[in-house]
């Protein structure tokens, strides 16, 4: 799923395309496993496309918290919202803050337990959110946020009232600012234990993968699940 492509709904407002290539800063240069790290941001849009929920960081009170939260994506600004009575967003407003996302794509089983590892893809993305206060841009960016999370649903359920979307708070953060690393392939064990062979050695897949939909009990029994959750598929 991504929320990339322009529509009359869903187009973002950044005029300026951004560099194909994300830029080095001495906060996204990684110092272990160079080898590892991602530089294209077509990589970086991937990452955030795929998974569906994020890690924000911010400082509360002078001590660091992290938050999972949902996310939405329109071109080169990442959005995240949640209640306007909500500390944390509230401390990440023109703060300092740091976004993460994970996707585990497999345990790595080596031949030594310190060889054992993990394929992943990982994004880090710093920068300063700023409130979203013009209407129409929260609306697309809360469109924009239920279209990743629930694809379909905005178009399938009721939008927001005038009074939810008050009660809402929305942060937009540039991707100015973002790494991403990668994990691909076998473990990396040392040749002597190679040669031992005394342990299995090799990569374990991990999916994501979707239930058979529960219809809330207040639901009529003969009410059909929509076409946008009987057929969903990972992205």
């Amino acid at each position: 799923m991504t929320t990339q492509s322009a529509s009359p709904t869903t187009a973002s407002t950044t005029s300026t395309a951004p560099s194909p290539q994300l830029p080095g800063t001495a906060r996204t240069t990684p110092s272990r496993h160079p080898e590892r790290a991602r530089t294209a941001r077509a990589e970086l849009y991937a990452v955030l496309d795929e998974a569906m929920v994020c890690h924000l960081g911010v400082l509360r009170d002078g001590a660091p918290v992290v938050l999972p939260t949902f996310y939405g994506r329109l071109d080169d600004t990442l959005y995240l919202h949640g209640s306007t009575g909500a500390a944390s967003l509230r401390g990440a407003t023109d703060n300092p803050v740091c976004v993460t996302v994970t996707l585990l794509d497999g345990l790595v089983y080596a031949r030594s337990v310190f060889s054992h590892s993990a394929n992943y893809r990982a994004a880090v993305v710093h920068g300063v959110p700023r409130p979203v206060t013009d209407e129409a841009t929260k609306l697309r960016a809360l469109h924009a946020i239920v279209d990743h999370i629930t694809p379909g649903s905005w178009d399938h359920a009721r939008r927001p009232s005038a009074k939810e979307m008050a009660a809402t708070s929305v942060l937009a953060l540039d991707l100015a600012e973002a790494s991403v690393k990668a994990r691909t392939g076998p473990p990396g064990d040392d040749e002597a234990d190679v040669a031992a062979g005394a342990a299995w050695a090799g990569v374990l897949p991990v999916r994501t993968r979707f239930g058979e939909p529960t219809p809330c009990p207040q639901l009529p029994a003969d009410t059909p699940v929509p076409a946008h959750i009987a057929h969903r598929e990972p992205s």
